[in-house]
């Protein structure tokens, strides 16, 4: 029994190395965008003037209540269209909606991790003479960002799986070949199967990259911790 072809993921490897290459490259470029856009908003949740605070709490509470697709869908088809005339392409609405929507998680983690550490650490810095924000750059998120490593780990993850979903914009990423070599020879385990297996390879190393980071730093900050006594 014929069960299994492999020989048609062979035929597209090609377009396969594309796909991984097209799906890094949108999670990088939607992470980098989302983790600076996030801290802003994180920030942003944390200060008390109402016109900084309500702007940003709205922005995380829409951007995490509605589903990514419907994101990806207005931006690409309404927004860009509405603005500029034109869209741009799969890319670039895709990373506009990686970022916008990974800002919102990234929002989180940065003001649980701000919050998380000891309020007399920005009054000793400012007792020393610093200002606000000097004190924020030179003393919390140092601190904040061993306890936020986790986490932002995990929403990388998060993204590189959830980057499948701009192929519905016709983005060629691995799903998007997956889908090509499943019409073409009307077989739809061994494209997918291999599709699953290549975004667990890929979620693997990242986190196996994000322990080994959290190592380094908590080596970094402690330096005895683990030695021998």
């Amino acid at each position: 029994m014929d069960f299994i072809q492999w020989e048609m993921i062979w035929d597209y490897r090609e377009m396969y190395l594309k796909g991984i290459w097209v799906t890094i490259s949108l999670t990088v470029c939607g992470y980098i965008g989302g983790v600076i856009f996030g801290l802003f908003l994180g920030l942003g949740q944390m200060s008390k003037k109402k016109w900084i605070y309500w702007p940003s709490k709205i922005y995380v509470d829409v951007f995490r209540g509605t589903p990514m697709l419907v994101q990806i869908f207005i931006i690409h088809l309404a927004l860009l269209p509405s603005i500029f005339g034109h869209s741009f392409g799969w890319f670039t609405s895709g990373v506009i909606a990686l970022v916008l929507n990974s800002a919102a998680y990234n929002a989180e983690i940065f003001r649980a991790g701000i919050q998380a550490v000891p309020k007399g650490q920005m009054e000793a810095a400012r007792s020393l003479g610093l200002t606000h924000t000097q004190a924020m750059r030179k003393v919390i998120l140092p601190q904040a960002f061993r306890r936020m490593i986790p986490p932002l780990g995990n929403e990388f993850i998060a993204l590189l799986k959830d980057s499948s979903l701009v192929m519905v914009i016709a983005a060629q990423d691995i799903l998007y070949v997956s889908k090509i070599v499943a019409g073409t020879y009307q077989r739809f385990w061994e494209p997918y199967i291999f599709a699953a297996l290549i975004y667990l390879v890929l979620t693997y190393a990242v986190t196996r990259l994000v322990a080994y980071i959290e190592k380094r730093t908590n080596n970094t900050i402690n330096p005895r911790k683990g030695a021998r006594a």
